[in-house]
């Protein structure tokens, strides 16, 4: 070969590579680790799309409740696990009607294309079923929230997430009283 071609290969064949791994990494950093769930910056990006295509979309909090006792008891292994269990519900629940993400910590998120179509109540039951792990049933709970973008002024995601906070935490006190209602 021409040493002169050589000489032009390599640093094409360098670029190739070196885009590669930056395309491998800035996918790696808008998925949760653990979950496989998006980040918050990539789930933003989808729930902004979303919203503006789709007049009947819904945006829900997830929240799971006493996850700090579930850690503290069965330990940190158990506490990701519940992580694990709780992503891949709300990921199933979503299908092809939306999309979900992790939040950080014990907090979830979700869009959905048309709340009408989805069924809220079977998500929380979802949530609430006991994980099997190492023998025995981990206890699990969760309080959602959800905001009907339809029933916002200016349909935004900043605030559908804080609609779908307040709605989220008002479940939480309905569910420590023993209800389990999610609107």
């Amino acid at each position: 070969m021409d040493l002169h071609i050589a000489a032009s290969i390599v640093p094409l064949l360098g670029w190739a590579v070196h885009g590669g791994i930056l395309t491998r990494r800035l996918a790696c950093a808008r998925r949760d680790p653990l979950t496989g769930l998006h980040t918050r910056a990539g789930w933003t990006a989808r729930a902004e799309h979303l919203i503006r295509r789709h007049p009947n979309a819904a945006v829900l909090l997830v929240d799971l409740d006493h996850f700090k006792n579930l850690n503290d008891t069965h330990g940190h292994a158990a506490g990701d696990a519940a992580l694990v269990a709780t992503a891949d519900r709300l990921r199933g629940w979503c299908g092809h009607n939306g999309t979900a993400g992790r939040l950080g910590g014990d907090e979830f998120v979700a869009v959905i294309r048309d709340l009408a179509a989805a069924d809220v109540d079977a998500l929380t039951a979802a949530l609430h079923r006991p994980l099997s792990y190492a023998g025995t049933f981990l206890p699990l709970a969760a309080s959602v929230g959800v905001c009907p973008v339809a029933e916002l002024t200016v349909p935004l995601l900043t605030d559908a997430l804080a609609a779908a906070d307040t709605a989220m935490y008002a479940t939480k006190g309905r569910t420590r009283r023993g209800s389990r209602t999610t609107r």
